[in-house]
């Protein structure tokens, strides 16, 4: 059945004059002549069966229809454009991945090893996008996802990467020249505000006393909480494979106990066993488990 859509030319001519409110910059904006854009909402209102503007002499004004469609309109050109440029920018003779991930994963353990999948792979292109929660991986448009473990992956085929074991962490000059393990109940903590109890569970693991674990800045993702530990700002709790190379570097300190059992696993999680996948997630998933083999 043929599908009852305007053509690109009107809807893009409805959504310049939205946008600026006049047919004529409208016409500015696509090159086109003013009566050519007036013509274009004409064909479009007769199409829809609805006034979209008021024509006051020389002037036009959105009507309250009109506002609810351009918004719609203007949303799927958007996609539409967006989901060309992917495609055009998709190399001829190789492949691509979309993968979902955690941010600060990304960026503190996944980006700075990815260098040596692209000297093993070069055809192949990875994509990454952030995603904070689990979602529904079938008919995301993502081919694997790096997360934590979560009833939400039922269903799908996950496997273990690496354990988020938290530490706390601080800068050197936080601590008094001498003191060898400083008191934390003496010190700023840094929270991260989607695991508020964070430093409550730690103090009752490890038996460190807190007056009161809750005070203290709250961020949203563990690299503000690292940023904030090297600028100096409190001691921050966060996986210690974010840190390694800044703990090795001497730019953090971790003077007291890993959180054992606050630590969650992080998982690949595909869509179908990974021999049964085409060949560029499967070689990204081998090569994904290895490096977590040789660095957990």
């Amino acid at each position: 059945m043929r599908r009852k859509i305007p053509s690109n030319s009107a809807l893009m001519a409805f959504e310049a004059s939205a946008r600026h409110g006049s047919f004529a910059r409208a016409a500015d904006e696509l090159a086109l002549t003013e009566g050519a854009i007036s013509r274009q909402i004409s064909r479009l209102e007769t199409f829809l069966g609805v006034t979209l503007f008021e024509r006051v002499g020389n002037r036009v004004r959105l009507l309250p229809n009109g506002e609810r469609y351009a918004v719609q309109v203007r949303e799927s050109l958007d996609r539409l454009e967006r989901d060309s440029q992917y495609l055009m920018g998709q190399p001829c003779d190789g492949a691509s991945l979309d993968i979902a991930t955690i941010p600060t994963f990304a960026t503190r353990w996944l980006i700075p090893r990815l260098a040596r999948f692209q000297e093993k792979h070069p055809n192949v292109i990875v994509h990454l996008a952030e995603r904070m929660e689990p979602f529904v991986l079938a008919g995301s448009g993502f081919d694997a996802a790096i997360h934590f473990e979560h009833p939400a992956w039922t269903g799908m085929r996950t496997h273990h990467l690496l354990r988020e074991t938290l530490v706390p962490v601080c800068h050197p000059a936080l601590l008094q020249k001498g003191e060898e393990v400083p008191s934390l109940d003496e010190l700023p903590r840094l929270h991260r505000r989607q695991n508020p109890d964070a430093w409550q569970r730690y103090a009752q693991e490890t038996g460190i006393a807190l007056t009161n674990p809750a005070i203290g800045a709250r961020y949203d993702l563990h690299s503000m909480q690292i940023e904030a530990a090297l600028a100096g700002l409190g001691v921050a709790l966060v996986p210690r494979l974010y840190v390694e190379i800044e703990l090795a570097e001497g730019r953090l300190i971790a003077p007291w106990p890993d959180g054992e059992s606050i630590s969650k696993t992080f998982c690949l999680v595909l869509p179908e066993p990974i021999q049964l996948s085409d060949g560029p997630i499967r070689v990204f998933a081998n090569w994904l488990l290895e490096e977590a083999r040789s660095s957990g």
